[in-house]
């Protein structure tokens, strides 16, 4: 009997003793067909090339033992009497020698042992092809997330500066950067004369200097005009309320395209200007500020420490940029003036289709208290409404009640200009120019409308107690 060098199972002895191929020495390991059959049902070859799991160390295709970088030592010294087995006799004396891998047959042991080499060599490339192959695909795959990354963070940077382009905040210039710009476009398309780019130039360059708006996008007298109208209106209006006079104010070559919350302040603050109850909170604004100045207000407001939140927004800075501004920035500044002011949220729609009915209402309430009465038109001495919603604001300057209860806002848009608005100055009898005003419930669909609404002057303590509050200002909602 004999010993598996695998197992160690005791085996049949052979006839045949041939040489060790390993040792080349003349007590040679026995080996025979028995053997090999042993080793091919106790002892099958090892699976395909790269099944074993990538990073581990090299297997011997006989015991499976981990062998390293020593396998092909490790087979012919551990099992180099199995691949010494011969096979069958040819009848003239020599023997054949059976590739136990393969079942190749060869008529030499070196031949055989330089087949089996080649056996090793394969597994061993087989296996580090497979680890080859798992790095490559990691690299690749490694590749790929550095490149989405990169085309995310690039998107991202886009979308910011888009953002930055569009509030104002990518540090392009301001008023007067862009008023010169956009004045050096109409010489270039033949729509001003340079004389004329150099007067107006000289103009906005005063204005500027002395933090006065220049009154070029001015209409003045139209409440004035709408008085007049209304009472000789007999159609469809039963009751409207007027707020006192207000000028109106649009976007001029400077602002066009991010103004409008300051032209809105400029005609909120222009029927301050006229009202006796306000005039003393304003002694030291007399006229109304350019948009540059007003920048300037409201950076003076968030260094009193009115809404620091929002301050941290623009990082503290307007004057001289571009930047939006809603309704917490008018809040602060008029704050900031002593005026007595709230922030009205209409956070959601109150009505069928998207309207909002309960901002109509406010409005009207706002309106009609202590304004009771039989007249059908009634100037009030309530001063307009700031109306802000995503993307525009305008001026609320009266509302209409309809002989079917409907209710009509009367809104002043600095989008619209100058001769539009002097058409209500001559208004017509069947009201049609009244169409630029005039929004019904169904007009205003928007998702969310913020109101400032001034009434009243502060205190000095009222004043420092409001401003402590606006450090964690939030507007009233509207259930």
């Amino acid at each position: 009997m004999v010993l598996c060098g695998v197992c160690g199972q005791a085996l049949p002895l052979c006839r045949h003793q041939p040489r060790c191929p390993l040792r080349r020495a003349a007590a040679a390991a026995p080996g025979c067909s028995e053997p090999c059959r042993h080793l091919e049902t106790a002892h099958p070859e090892p699976g395909p090339p790269g099944s074993s799991c990538p990073g581990a160390p090299r297997e011997c295709p006989f015991c499976g033992e981990a062998a390293g970088r020593e396998l092909e030592e490790h087979v012919w010294e551990r099992h180099g009497h199995l691949l010494g087995a011969p096979g069958t006799d040819t009848g003239n004396g020599e023997q054949l020698y059976e590739c136990p891998m393969c079942s190749l047959t060869c008529t030499n042991i070196q031949i055989l042992e330089e087949h089996v080499n080649l056996h090793l060599e394969e597994h061993s490339f087989s296996e580090g092809g497979h680890i080859r192959d798992l790095e490559l695909a990691q690299q690749l795959q490694s590749e790929e997330d550095k490149w989405q990354r990169s085309k995310e963070e690039k998107r991202e940077r886009e979308e910011f500066k888009k953002l930055q382009r569009q509030y104002g905040l990518d540090n392009s210039g301001g008023y007067k950067q862009q008023f010169l710009r956009n004045m050096e476009r109409e010489v270039d398309r033949g729509r001003m004369q340079p004389f004329e780019y150099h007067r107006r130039k000289a103009d906005m360059m005063e204005s500027l200097a002395f933090g006065i708006d220049d009154g070029k996008t001015k209409t003045s007298g139209v409440i004035e005009a709408l008085c007049k109208y209304y009472q000789n209106e007999n159609k469809d209006v039963r009751r409207v309320w007027l707020s006192a006079g207000v000028d109106h104010f649009h976007s001029s070559l400077g602002d066009r395209g991010w103004g409008c919350g300051y032209r809105n302040f400029q005609m909120l603050l222009s029927s301050l200007l006229q009202n006796s109850l306000y005039r003393d909170c304003l002694r030291d604004t007399t006229l109304i500020p350019s948009i540059p100045k007003i920048q300037s207000m409201i950076e003076d407001a968030w260094r009193e420490g009115f809404d620091p939140h929002g301050a941290s927004h623009f990082n503290n800075r307007l004057h001289g940029s571009k930047a939006w501004i809603g309704a917490c920035e008018i809040y602060s500044l008029l704050t900031s003036l002593r005026m007595k002011c709230q922030i009205i949220d209409f956070h959601k729609p109150t009505g069928p289709m998207g309207t909002h009915p309960r901002l109509f209402e406010w409005i009207l309430h706002y309106y009609s208290t202590d304004n009771e009465g039989g007249a059908k038109v009634v100037c009030t001495s309530k001063p307009p409404i700031y109306l802000q919603h995503q993307g525009h604001s305008r001026t609320v300057v009266g509302i209409e009640e309809k002989k079917n209860k409907s209710l009509c806002l009367l809104l002043f848009d600095p989008g619209c200009s100058s001769q539009e608005m002097q058409k209500l100055l001559k208004q017509n009898s069947d009201g049609t120019n009244l169409k630029i005003l005039r929004k019904f419930m169904g007009s205003l669909k928007e998702k969310q409308y913020q109101i400032v609404a001034v009434d009243g002057v502060l205190s000095l303590e009222e004043k420092a107690a409001r401003c402590r509050a606006s450090q964690v200002l939030t507007s009233e909602k509207i259930p």
